[in-house]
């Protein structure tokens, strides 16, 4: 069983990879991206958004994501969030790392 601590040290390192590959798919807001996340690992991986918007802005600051309110009648206005060029070199790299680090895990500990 894992601990707390743990979880919450992979939930921080694999947050970018996350957030960066769910707006490559399309634009989002952060509400949406935190829902995504939640219901695509079946509820392993939940993100309190205090803690999802901090992460939105460091991204956006860096130039991985670009932020754009919108406003739609009958609704309150939200911040969509799309990846920037170089934010889908930074998803790459990411996703290499990732796969390199679970293909090893697979390897030493026979996870598959």
């Amino acid at each position: 069983m894992s601990t707390p601590l743990t979880e919450r040290e992979l939930k921080r390192s694999s947050a970018t990879l996350l957030v960066l590959a769910l707006v490559d798919e399309t634009p989002r807001h952060g509400y949406d991206i935190g829902k995504l996340i939640e219901q695509r690992s079946n509820g392993a991986i939940a993100f309190q958004m205090a803690s999802l918007y901090p992460l939105l802005y460091r991204l956006e600051h860096r130039g991985w994501i670009s932020g754009k309110w919108q406003e739609k009648t009958g609704e309150r206005r939200r911040r969509f969030y799309r990846i920037t060029p170089e934010g889908r070199k930074i998803l790459a790299s990411e996703r290499g790392i990732w796969q390199a680090f679970v293909g090893a895990l697979d390897r030493v500990a026979g996870l598959r």
